[in-house]
């Protein structure tokens, strides 16, 4: 059935009002001149809270931005109402360059990459010693994405009261990784978190982790006055904690001497999104070593033409290095638990 007749005239078509009034349409964004800058610190639901200046904001994201994601650690310029009062709703209008990304995917056939973190300098791997048992692969897998993004690694070793460290270190000692220890004693009074605070101040440092591992109670120690809820239970049967920090968090360090973000514990990292000719950058001292690799070289031991074993056995570089890198380019086919 036809809605007009073959040879309508103007007065045939019926326009639809436009619900906006009569104003024109236009693909000329505006400018907010007049927007504030912000840091986001948590995303809840499509709602973010900010800081600016010294009040928390909450914020919806632009309709301008499109698909564009803010997370937390981003830095953001707002506009609407910045007051911080109840009920009061501002927008974020831009989204800053990043610095750096920690990223991962669901598993290593997940195409879709989850940006957990924005703008971080530092990325404190928290593992248990035992209760539950530690997961190397996971560590690995944890620095390759680290490596990747941009950001420094920080080993930080919880329950030492329950097994020794010697033999986890022993693996991550040629890869020159910092790392702590700590234990329930030295975290209740105070003495742990003393500790991992020096090496946190004037950064912005993400925790990440199994759940049960004791992040959550580390970041609490940090910053006692913004406490998270913890939890002490690890399931017998999986050795696997619960998961209790469902969204991620960032948190000032006392005097403002940098910010620690709490990240909900994961039961996999996958490593979908990194390029594994990256992982070479964090080893400086095998990188020169590859200017002589064929191209496409993947240095990861399999390829006989790889000149990282060459230049190894010149004695530019230690050999354990080589080992390291391998083990970490390797873990990108590993599933954690293996």
């Amino acid at each position: 059935m036809r809605r007009y007749g073959k040879n309508p005239d103007e007065d045939d078509i019926r326009v639809r009002p436009n619900p906006k009034g009569n104003r024109p349409r236009t693909h000329t964004r505006p400018k907010h001149e007049d927007a504030q800058d912000g840091m986001v610190l948590t995303v809840d639901r499509g709602r973010l809270t900010c800081l600016v200046e010294d009040r928390t904001v909450t914020a919806m994201k632009a309709r301008e931005l499109g698909r564009k994601a803010a997370v937390v650690g981003d830095r953001v310029s707002l506009v609407g109402d910045l007051s911080g009062a109840k009920d009061t709703l501002a927008r974020i209008v831009r989204i800053g360059a990043r610095t750096s990304v920690l990223r991962r995917t669901a598993d290593d056939d997940d195409p879709f990459e989850r940006v957990v973190v924005a703008n971080a300098d530092q990325l404190a791997i928290v593992t248990a010693l035992a209760d539950p048992e530690p997961r190397p692969r996971m560590i690995d897998r944890c620095l390759v994405a680290a490596y990747d993004g941009g950001l420094t690694p920080l080993l930080v070793l919880t329950k030492s009261d329950l097994a020794s460290a010697d033999k986890l270190l022993e693996a991550y000692t040629p890869l020159g990784v910092p790392y702590i220890v700590t234990s329930r004693e030295e975290l209740e009074n105070g003495d742990a978190a003393d500790q991992v605070r020096e090496l946190l101040n004037d950064r912005v440092t993400a925790f990440v982790g199994h759940s049960g591992v004791g992040k959550t109670t580390l970041v609490n120690a940090l910053v006692p006055k913004d406490r998270r809820r913890t939890t002490g239970v690890v399931n017998a049967v999986t050795g696997r904690g619960r998961h209790t920090t469902t969204s991620a968090l960032a948190l000032p360090l006392p005097d403002d001497r940098g910010w620690v973000v709490d990240t909900p514990g994961v039961r996999s990292f996958g490593l979908h999104h990194v390029d594994p000719s990256r992982v070479i950058n964090a080893f400086p001292d095998l990188q020169p070593g590859t200017e002589n690799c064929p191209r496409g070289c993947t240095h990861d031991g399999q390829e006989p033409e790889c000149a990282l074993d060459a230049w190894v056995a010149e004695g530019h570089a230690d050999p354990a290095r080589l080992d390291s890198l391998r083990r970490l380019l390797s873990t990108r086919e590993r599933r954690e638990g293996d």
